[in-house]
């Protein structure tokens, strides 16, 4: 675990030439044992053809010779495939290490895209708040490796986990932070993997979770198992003389018929259906012995590591019993299956094996999975700690009707050499926070700091502050309303239509009593003119303040804090700006440091000037 956000850095550079290192050496094997191979393989095809040719070399050295040089080659083969594998994962840790130098300094271009975890288009907050998209909240997050890990992070992220279970995943984030091979080893075994879609994930779960087909028909079993060993019996009866050929040709015959009418469309069918993931399978088979065999020292990681390591035998074994059935059932895309199937009706017999393990691991397969994902979601987190050590893990408080209180917050998707901190209090219930500041002031940057940090906290994660404390918080916003042509909707219904939801969610908190509302809504409704648009925003605050509820709000109507109804449940900050003379004439710079009371200033008309766009003109 490092101590200052520079030894992050420091770390990951070193480790990035370490592996680039390794790679390289690694590579230069690879081309050198590429170059053996075909050499050998030159000999053996030489040793081969000489075999055929009448000549003092036929013998057994000629034999001996044929055939160690072709062992040698499969076994260069092997070798070199293995050896190609360890410069891919060399390659991968390298460049891992390069996104961790990437992250720390918010350079998005160079980080992945997770496309697939958008979240609904309805919810609450999480566009508000970038929580997902290229240049997110998800994206800072972005070691995650599996799929269940990317859905188990998405769902911390858009809901809330009671205190204890905050306080659980703090303690494991903070024991993963140190342990970086683990966490990166889960990240580049998970990347490895193809994706799937959701619908075949659990199309093979709601198999594996099934009952069997065929262990429960026992007299099609012992049929196909007395079958099975009719043909060989009459081939050997034929070699005797006993019988003659057509018998074993018949007892074919009718094997293959038995398979058609018993169900043999069937057993093929459950083989897709049980091997759709199988191209995964080895991956997460690494990865359970992988959780299943650090000594993990806290309470959340000792469940996991404990889950994965006993019940149906260990589901490491489990997953690699599994890749080797399908390997068995794969024999039906072989030119001899025909044969095979007669002989043996070996697709009978794989799949008996097949529900058998089904029977003793499939049905824990998705408790597994989830282990998986909760592990990789928590290292996600204890990377966002190990590369921002001075950030604080909230403290959640057990009141309900705490505030909102950080000291140091800043916006965790701002690099560190821009990031401004301030000190920021939300809260008690029944009072708002009123920011106030002219344009690109910080006013809306300061809601989305507050909002994200509320996120990483109930999720279990460091927030950007050097403290924070708050109680168990829903979060609602209403900051980027977008019309909608589709609905009919126009900017200022769509905006009636999310302060509804936030309304009525602090209702539903006040209601149930399990947590308080924060409310964060940004400069509400634009979309009309300005006498209806304070009445309507006053209205809307006044309505929240009458309920438990906590809140930060921004508007350029200043008059909000002495407004009779308000006044009292308010309380005023600002940000302001400075003009500045120079030979390119006037410019605004901000600080972007909070202060008490209401801004004073206002520069549109400045900025009007400053583009060329004054009243001169």
């Amino acid at each position: 675990m490092t101590g200052r956000p520079e030894e992050a850095d420091q770390i990951y550079r070193e480790r990035s030439q370490r592996f680039a290192a390794m790679h390289h050496a690694c590579t230069r094997r690879s081309r050198l044992v590429a170059n053996i191979r075909l050499a050998v393989f030159l000999a053996a095809g030489i040793s081969v053809l000489r075999l055929i040719e009448p000549s003092a070399w036929i013998g057994y050295t000629g034999f001996a010779t044929a055939g160690g040089l072709s062992l040698a080659f499969l076994a260069l083969v092997l070798y070199h495939n293995a050896l190609k594998a360890r410069c891919q994962w060399y390659d991968d840790l390298s460049k891992l290490n390069d996104e961790g130098l990437a992250r720390r300094a918010r350079d998005w271009a160079a980080l992945p895209d997770y496309h697939d975890t958008m979240p609904p288009g309805e919810h609450p907050y999480a566009e508000d708040l970038d929580l997902f998209g290229h240049e997110s909240l998800f994206a800072l997050l972005g070691t995650i490796g599996t799929q269940p890990g990317r859905r188990t992070l998405k769902a911390w992220l858009l809901d809330s986990a009671e205190p204890q279970t905050i306080q659980e995943r703090q303690v494991a984030v903070a024991e993963l932070a140190g342990l970086i091979d683990e966490r990166e080893e889960i990240t580049v075994r998970g990347r490895m993997m193809p994706e799937e879609s959701p619908e075949r994930v659990e199309a093979f779960l709601k198999w594996a979770e099934d009952e069997p087909w065929l262990g429960r028909k026992r007299l099609l079993i012992w049929t196909a198992r007395v079958l099975s060993i009719v043909p060989a019996v009459f081939i050997a009866l034929d070699v005797a003389d006993i019988v003659p050929y057509t018998a074993w040709v018949l007892a074919l015959i009718v094997n293959l018929g038995f398979s058609y009418l018993a169900g043999g469309g069937r057993i093929h069918n459950t083989f897709d259906r049980a091997f759709a993931r199988e191209s995964s399978v080895q991956q997460y088979a690494e990865l359970f012995r992988l959780l299943s065999s650090t000594a993990f020292k806290t309470g959340a990681l000792q469940r996991i590591g404990s889950l994965l390591a006993t019940g149906a035998g260990l589901p490491y074994r489990q997953m690699r019993r599994l890749h080797r059935l399908n390997a068995l059932s794969e024999v039906r895309f072989s030119m001899p299956y025909i044969a095979i199937q007669a002989a043996t009706l070996w697709d009978f017999h794989v799949m008996l094996l097949l529900e058998r393990w089904q029977v003793t691991a499939g049905r824990h397969v998705r408790s597994w999975l989830s282990a998986l994902g909760e592990a990789d979601a928590l290292a996600a987190l204890a990377t966002l700690h190990f590369d921002n050590p001075e950030w604080a893990f909230p403290s959640i408080s057990s009141e309900k009707d705490g505030r909102l209180e950080a000291e140091g917050l800043g916006h965790p998707l701002l690099a560190d050499d821009v990031r401004i901190a301030n000190d920021v209090t939300v809260g008690p219930p029944s009072t708002f926070l009123l920011i106030t500041g002219s344009n690109m002031s910080g006013k809306s940057t300061l809601l989305r700091a507050i909002g994200t940090n509320v996120v990483l906290a109930r999720a279990g994660g460091p927030a950007c502050a050097t403290s924070m404390r708050m109680p168990p918080l829903r979060l609602e916003t209403s900051m980027r309303v977008r019309d909608s042509l589709q609905q009919g909707l126009s900017h200022f219904m769509a905006e009636l239509e999310r302060l509804k939801g936030v309304v009525d969610a602090a209702r539903e908190a006040a209601t149930d009593g399990g947590s308080t509302l924060l409310y964060l809504l940004d400069d509400i409704f634009q979309g009309t003119n300005s006498a209806e648009r304070q009445i309507a925003a006053r209205k809307v605050i006044k309505y929240l303040i009458d309920t438990p509820a906590i809140g930060a709000v921004t508007s350029h109507d200043l008059e909000l804090a002495e407004t009779k109804q308000l006044s009292s449940a308010c309380v005023p900050v600002h940000f302001s700006e400075t003009i500045e003379e120079g030979p390119e004439g006037r410019r605004i710079t901000f600080d972007y440091k909070l202060r008490p009371g209401i801004a004073t200033s206002s520069n549109a008309l400045k900025l009007l000037e400053i583009v060329g766009l004054d009243s001169a003109d």
